[in-house]
C-alpha cells in the first residue's frame, strides 16, 4: 500500500527557485534530441560514420523513450527527488563521455548512455510540477515548461551550429557539465518533494518488454527501404516482433501487481488521445528541427551557425504561443479548442513548407516557420496537462512518462520514419555529400544537386502537414475538461 508523507508547503521564493531548476533540466535534456542536427555534417566528416548518422538522433531518443516508463512508475512507489538526481548525474557522465569519443561508434554508445539519462529528467521534470501545483497554477506553469521545451528543440540547431564552427562539435556536449551541476545542486538544497514508501514489486518483465517493442519499432522504421529491402527477412521478423512483444506487453500488464504502466489509464479518451497527438507531434516537430537546418546547409549553402539562427522565427512563434496560451488556459480554465487550433495551424504551416524550393525567400521561409511555432508551443504542454489533469495521483507517475513515451517513440520511429522518406527520394551518391562538397562543385552540378536535396527535404514536409492535421482531427474528440483550483 503507498503511503504519502508531505512536506512543508514551499514558500513563494523557493517555488520558482525550484521551476527554475527544473526548467533547467528539461532544457539540457530537450535540447540534446536536436542539438547535434547541424553539427552531424561535421561530426561525420571527423568520425567517418556516414551510414550510421541517423543514429546520433536516434540512439538517444530510443534509451530515453525506454527509460521513461521505468522512472515514472519508481517515483510513483517511492518518491521522485532521489531518482530526479540520479538522472541529471547520469546525463552529464553521459554528455562528458559524448564529449570524448573518437570514434562514431563510441558516441552512438554514449548517446544512447547519455538518453538514459535525459529520459529520467524529460518525465521526472513535468511529474514534479504537477506535484507543485494545482491544475490551474499546472496550466500556467506549464505554459512557461512548454515555451523552454520549445527553445530547447529550436535553439539545439543554432547552439550546435555556433560551437561546430567556432569551437568544436565537443562542446555541444561539453557544455552540459557546469550546466548540470548547477541544476543538481540547486535542486539537491531546495526541492522539497512528497517522500512516497510501497511495496517491492516492480515490473521488471514489462519494462523489458516495452523496452524490447519499442527497439523493434526503431529498427524497423530506421532500416525499412534503407538498409534492408521493406520485404526482407530481417524488416518482416522485426515487424513481428513488434506485434508480438505488444500482445505480451498487454497480458503481463494486465496480470501485474504493480504495472509499468498500468492498462487501466487507456479506459480514458482523456488519456488515449493525448498519447496518441504526442507521438504525431514530436513527428512533426522534431522533423522540423532536423530537416530544415538540413535544406538551408545543404539547398541553400547556409552555413552551421547560420542555418541555425535561420530557426528563430520557429523558436520565436513556439515560445510567445505556448507562453500566452499557458496564462490564457489558467485564467479560463479551458484547453481543448486551443489544442485544436494549435494543431490546425501546425498542420497549413506544414503544408507551406512543402512549397518550399531554391527560389523561397528568408521572409517566405520564415513566416512558415513562425506559424509552424505558434501552433506548436499551443498544444505541446497543453496535451500533458490534459492528462495529469484527469489522472489519479497515484499513477501521475505512470501516465507523465506515458506521455514522454509517446514522444520518444514519435522522435525514435516517427523521425525515422521521415529520415527514411527522405533517403529514398535521394540517389546514394547525393546523400553523401557535405555542405562543403557541394558548394565546391561545377554550377551546374552544384545546382541539379541542390535541387535534388530541395525536393527530398521538401517532400518529407508534405508528410509533416497531413501528421498534424490528423492530430487536430482526433482532439476535436477530446473531452472538454474545466480545471479547478484543487487536485
Amino acid at each position: 500500500m503507498l503511503s504519502t508523507t508531505a512536506p512543508e508547503a514551499p514558500t513563494r521564493r523557493g517555488l520558482w527557485v525550484s521551476l527554475g531548476s527544473l526548467m533547467l533540466t528539461l532544457f539540457l535534456a530537450a535540447i540534446d534530441q536536436t542539438v547535434v542536427a547541424t553539427a552531424m555534417p561535421t561530426i561525420v566528416g571527423e568520425l567517418h560514420g556516414l551510414e550510421s548518422l541517423s543514429w546520433l538522433v536516434t540512439a538517444f531518443a530510443l534509451t530515453s523513450g525506454i527509460a521513461t516508463p521505468l522512472y515514472g512508475k519508481l517515483s510513483d512507489m517511492y518518491g521522485r527527488k532521489n531518482l530526479y538526481l540520479s538522472a541529471i548525474v547520469l546525463f552529464v557522465i553521459g554528455s562528458a563521455l559524448c564529449g570524448v569519443a573518437q570514434s562514431m561508434a563510441q558516441l552512438i554508445a554514449f548517446r544512447a548512455f547519455q538518453g538514459i539519462g535525459a529520459g529520467g529528467l524529460m518525465v521526472l521534470t513535468m511529474t514534479i510540477v504537477a506535484d507543485l501545483a494545482t491544475p490551474r497554477e499546472r496550466a500556467k506553469f506549464q505554459g512557461f515548461f512548454g515555451a523552454v521545451f520549445g527553445l530547447a528543440s529550436i535553439a539545439g540547431p543554432i547552439i550546435g551550429g555556433y560551437l561546430t564552427e567556432h569551437v568544436s562539435w565537443r562542446w555541444i556536449f561539453y557544455i552540459n557539465l557546469p550546466l548540470g551541476a548547477i541544476a543538481l545542486l540547486v535542486a539537491f538544497a531546495v526541492l522539497k518533494l512528497p517522500k512516497r514508501t510501497s511495496p517491492h514489486r516492480i515490473d521488471w518483465l514489462g519494462a523489458v518488454l516495452i523496452s524490447g517493442l519499442l527497439t523493434c519499432l526503431t529498427l524497423f522504421a530506421s532500416w525499412g527501404g534503407t538498409v534492408h529491402a521493406w520485404g526482407s527477412p530481417v524488416i518482416i521478423g522485426l515487424g513481428a516482433g513488434a506485434v508480438l512483444l505488444a500482445v505480451l506487453f498487454v497480458l503481463v500488464e494486465r496480470a501485474a501487481d504493480e504495472p509499468v504502466l498500468p492498462l487501466r489509464l487507456f479506459r480514458d479518451r482523456t488519456f488515449v488521445i493525448p498519447v496518441v497527438t504526442v507521438v504525431l507531434l514530436a513527428t512533426a516537430m522534431l522533423g522540423a528541427a532536423l530537416f530544415l537546418p538540413m535544406f538551408l546547409q545543404l539547398a541553400t549553402g547556409a552555413g552551421a551557425a547560420d542555418s541555425g539562427l535561420l530557426l528563430l522565427p520557429l523558436m520565436a512563434g513556439m515560445i510567445v504561443s505556448s507562453t500566452l496560451v499557458g496564462q490564457l488556459v489558467h485564467r479560463f480554465g479551458r484547453f481543448k479548442w486551443f489544442m485544436v487550433a494549435g494543431a490546425t495551424l501546425a498542420g497549413v504551416a506544414g503544408l507551406l513548407l512543402s512549397t518550399m524550393d531554391l527560389g523561397t525567400t528568408a521572409f517566405a521561409s520564415g513566416a512558415y516557420m513562425v506559424l509552424l511555432g505558434l501552433g506548436l508551443g499551443m498544444v505541446t504542454q497543453n496535451l500533458l496537462l490534459a492528462v495529469q489533469t484527469t489522472t489519479p495521483e497515484a499513477d501521475r507517475g505512470a501516465a507523465t512518462s506515458a506521455v514522454t513515451f509517446a514522444r520518444s517513440v514519435g522522435g525514435a520511429v516517427g523521425v525515422a520514419v521521415l529520415g527514411a522518406i527522405f533517403s529514398g527520394r535521394l540517389a546514394l551518391g547525393q546523400a553523401a555529400l557535405t555542405p562543403e562538397a557541394i558548394q565546391a562543385l561545377p554550377e551546374a552540378a552544384r545546382h541539379a544537386t541542390q535541387l535534388a536535396f530541395s525536393g527530398a527535404i521538401t517532400g518529407v514536409f508534405a508528410w509533416v502537414g497531413p501528421i498534424l492535421l490528423l492530430g487536430a482531427a482526433l482532439l476535436c474528440c477530446l473531452k472538454d475538461v474545466r480545471l479547478t483550483n484543487q487536485d
